[in-house]
């Protein structure tokens, strides 16, 4: 049974983006980028939504690195009910009912089953308890102001077990978690 992943690259007031900011927050480095290289080269199927899709088949060709061109050939499913194709060979579309068909997908054989971004599928994915590993890069700022895009909103109360910790160029925080259902409350 293949394990579902999700990563987010995070804020630390959970913010999936900033008006302003730059890609990755502005806190790119060295280990931040060996971590991405050696985490797309894992074998994986990508689970995708059609806003993200559409964000990263946008890139201007200027910002097509290598690990864009890996992430365009990597199998999995687009979801989306109004694309009808993909340029991206190993994405397939699948216009059903999302929550459905990653339950048959973990109940099938295969690579771990991992997100890219999409964080509605995220917040849809952890509601409805599928995830088994919650992976946040958390880049040290706040955007109160300018974050759009949180991460949690609307979700109901999940507890987590803290699995592994990593420092990415001494800065940026690599934190993965287990849900592990309801968090403990005070009587």
């Amino acid at each position: 049974m293949p394990q579902l992943v999700c990563e987010l690259i995070v804020t630390l007031d959970g913010f999936a983006r900033g008006q302003r900011s730059p890609g990755y927050y502005g806190y790119w480095g060295p280990d931040f980028a060996g971590w991405i290289a050696t985490n797309t080269t894992q074998p994986h199927r990508m689970l995708i939504g059609r806003r993200t899709y559409e964000m990263l088949a946008g890139l201007p060709r200027e910002a097509r690195d290598e690990g864009w061109h890996t992430m365009t050939e990597t199998p999995g499913w687009l979801f989306s009910r109004t694309l009808k194709e993909t340029d991206w060979p190993g994405l397939h579309i699948v216009p059903a009912d999302m929550l459905s068909f990653v339950r048959e997908l973990k109940e099938s054989d295969g690579a771990e089953l991992r997100t890219l971004g999409s964080i509605s599928l995220v917040q849809q994915l952890l509601g409805a308890g599928l995830v088994d590993c919650l992976k946040l890069v958390v880049c040290p700022l706040i955007l109160p102001k300018t974050g759009v895009e949180p991460i949690f909103a609307g979700l109901p109360d999940i507890g987590f077990a803290l699995a592994s910790t990593r420092v990415l160029d001494e800065r940026v925080l690599l934190l993965e978690y287990r849900p592990t259902g309801t968090p403990p409350y005070t009587p």
